[in-house]
């Protein structure tokens, strides 16, 4: 079953101790835009899985994010959300792992699931076997230090 949250409100997401982002709800236009970005369009043809994941992440955070709490500079001074900070905050692997796991995963695991229904007894689709787990795997494949 599909739970509709029918509310436009933002949301919280504590991605590491004293780091909180808040973000736009995940919808289709934001999808749809982060798409279309031009870091995602300019990725050459021979771009890794790994690479078009990581440009992705950071075009889905700069529509996204808000608002933040915990982000600062080497003076410990608050930084305030720029396009340039989302960059760099996301360059930080267990803030990309989180910033996949709370917020993009979510979307990506509800379109992966449309796509597992039982397959049809004749057709081209008859003994399908792709799962929502490998679909998701694929998609979200980043970058391994």
């Amino acid at each position: 079953m599909i739970r509709l949250n029918l509310t436009s409100a933002p949301a919280w997401l504590t991605l590491a101790p004293g780091l909180r982002l808040r973000v736009a709800p995940l919808t289709t236009a934001l999808m749809v835009s982060a798409r279309a970005d031009p870091a995602i369009e300019e990725l050459p043809d021979t771009a890794t899985q790994e690479e078009l994941a990581l440009a992705m992440a950071k075009a889905v955070a700069r529509r996204a994010v808000l608002d933040w709490e915990g982000v600062g500079d080497d003076a410990d001074d608050a930084l305030p959300v720029s396009p340039e900070g989302i960059d760099a905050l996301l360059e930080i692997w267990p803030v990309f792992e989180a910033f996949q796991t709370q917020y993009v995963a979510k979307g990506l695991i509800l379109d992966a699931e449309k796509n597992v229904s039982a397959p049809l007894p004749n057709g081209p689709s008859a003994g399908a076997t792709a799962t929502a787990r490998r679909a998701l795997g694929a998609a979200l494949t980043a970058p391994q230090d």
